[in-house]
């Protein structure tokens, strides 16, 4: 079964072709790399299947639920989140009030006020111990390193127990002892029957990690399939490796 299906999907600005009738699946239960040369389409496909910008034509497939107009406060409903290339975090919030206004799913005024449960506290505690901010949990979240508002911003992701998780980038700078966070909690995904799909650069990780790996150029699909083959195919060493 196919947790995204995407079908003739295009976007263009200004007449550049940013997602030129792109079609592709991800099973449900996987992790998938996107990858491709800068300006490739990467970000934009992730942003379109995340409602930041507007499809321009073709239909995003979501658990068998069809859309052809993604709104972002319409994500949670097909059980889809995603994380930035640049971290959105509460800055004036605490790291325990940053992972309660989405596990809550309330505004952040609720959040702050609501009396909450013993039970989201509980979840609360299991996220932050899973990335390594526990002992960081009443601190500001504008207090963080760089690598720790990363590893707190898929906190907030995982909180939400959504079934499809878009990745931006979220092994980038980390220090290697928050890169075996990160690289753990993505396997915990799948290891939960969650999809990811990420966008990754290190070839290593993708290695590792990515059960499929779909590869853009100039917005259109280059190629698509297991690692290892994608990887050393001609054409992609050509127009991702350089090579």
């Amino acid at each position: 079964m196919n947790a995204l299906e995407i079908k003739k999907l295009v976007k263009h600005f200004d007449g550049v072709y940013a997602v030129d009738n792109l079609s592709l699946a991800i099973e449900k239960g996987k992790i998938a790399a996107v990858i491709g040369p800068n300006g490739s389409g990467k970000t934009t496909l992730i942003n379109l299947i995340s409602g930041i910008v507007p499809i321009d034509s073709g239909v995003v497939i979501i658990n068998g639920v069809g859309a052809r107009a993604i709104k972002p406060y319409n994500v949670p409903a097909y059980g889809i989140t995603r994380t930035f290339q640049e971290v959105r975090l509460f800055n004036q919030m605490t790291v325990i009030d940053n992972i309660l206004v989405v596990l809550t799913e309330r505004n952040v005024f609720g959040a702050l006020f609501e009396k909450h449960s013993a039970h989201h506290l509980k979840r609360v505690e299991e996220v932050l111990i899973k990335v390594g901010l526990w002992e960081k949990r009443s601190a500001l979240a504008q207090s963080l390193s760089y690598g720790q508002r990363k590893l707190l911003e898929i906190g907030r992701a995982l909180a939400m127990d959504s079934e499809v998780f878009l990745l931006d980038e979220p092994f980038a700078g980390l220090f290697p002892e928050m890169l075996k966070i990160m690289v753990a909690a993505v396997k915990d995904l799948r290891a939960s029957g969650k999809t990811v799909v990420l966008i990754e650069h290190n070839m290593d990780l993708i290695r590792e990690l990515a059960d499929h790996v779909v590869v853009l150029d100039s917005g259109k699909l280059l190629a698509e399939g297991k690692s290892e083959e994608v990887l050393s195919r001609p054409e992609v060493m050509e127009a991702y490796l350089g090579e």
